[in-house]
């Protein structure tokens, strides 16, 4: 496992459209696997592609998480990114998000093993964003970014690339 861009990208006002889950929707191992799973499994991705994308910025699934309340709270999202005036279909949620810069990790590995969803690709990520100079708030929003062409095509050793991304302050 490996980083193997590090790039800043501008992101306007946008909509996260999707489903809400907390610390204790985690399985056994700790993840968010079997809601993954039941997303593609129940077609919510298909769902959601009725909704009013943003010129220009992909509507690529996204794990988007933060802390809320007073650090002891934490929201894992499964969905996409749309317009703001974008209609939410029934039995999703939606939550505003400010346009921001984000950093973003090209994090080079093998999807099957679980390596890149460990706390040593999150800590890589991180250290790798604060390398480039950038800061961002440990209450802000962080997104597992899972571009079409990136993470759905293996290489020849049968590793992705998942975007990582961390808006900035």
């Amino acid at each position: 496992m490996k980083i193997v861009k590090v790039y800043r990208e501008s992101i306007p006002n946008v909509k996260l459209i999707g489903k809400r889950y907390t610390a204790s929707d985690r399985d056994a191992s700790g993840t968010y696997a079997g809601h993954w799973h039941q997303w593609f499994q129940q077609g919510w991705f298909d769902e959601l592609k009725q909704c009013a994308s943003v010129p220009n910025l992909s509507n690529d699934c996204v794990g988007a998480m933060r802390m809320t309340g007073n650090g002891d709270g934490f929201e894992y999202w499964i969905g996409a990114l749309y317009a703001v005036d974008a209609e939410v279909p029934e039995g999703f949620e939606a939550e505003d998000i400010a346009a921001c810069d984000l950093g973003i990790c090209w994090l080079y590995g093998n999807e099957e093993s679980g390596e890149l969803y460990s706390m040593e690709a999150s800590d890589m990520t991180m250290a790798a964003l604060k390398e480039q100079g950038f800061s961002y708030s440990e209450r802000g929003w962080f997104f597992e970014r899972y571009n079409d062409s990136r993470f759905n095509s293996p290489d020849e050793t049968g590793n992705v690339i998942l975007d990582v991304c961390a808006c900035l302050v």
